[in-house]
């Protein structure tokens, strides 16, 4: 079930990501609910394989090139999703920034934290 809210609470932030940031359009929630589909899929598959493949760097970076991983697919599904267009590179890596802040503060406000334990 908290499954299902963080796709809902995803695509909505998708869904609102274009009137914060106009570079990012996303025609119907249709579309964004596909596009966070996807998104999630992209970051839970391909993610981590690029993050290790190109691990050195972000090292050299102090970690600053996770940003250009998060903007290149975040671009990359904004590609063949239809109804979710991104304008160019640097609109997928501010417009990934963004949808994250969003969701996140949308999160924050649905989802309560989990609670922890008490042992007795």
């Amino acid at each position: 079930m908290r499954i299902l809210v963080a796709w809902l609470i995803n695509a909505l932030a998708l869904f609102l990501l274009p009137y914060v940031f106009p570079w990012v359009s996303v025609d119907t929630m249709v579309a964004a609910l596909i596009a966070a589909l996807v998104l999630g899929l992209v970051n839970a598959l391909i993610r981590p394989v690029l993050i290790i493949l190109t691990l050195p760097v972000t090292v050299l970076t102090l970690g600053l090139f996770i940003f250009v991983i998060n903007g290149l697919l975040f671009w990359m599904v904004g590609s063949f999703v239809d109804g979710f267009h991104v304008t160019g590179f640097w609109s997928g890596v501010f417009g990934a920034i963004v949808y994250s802040l969003i969701s996140w503060a949308i999160a924050a406000i649905v989802l309560p934290a989990p609670r922890p334990e008490r042992v007795r």
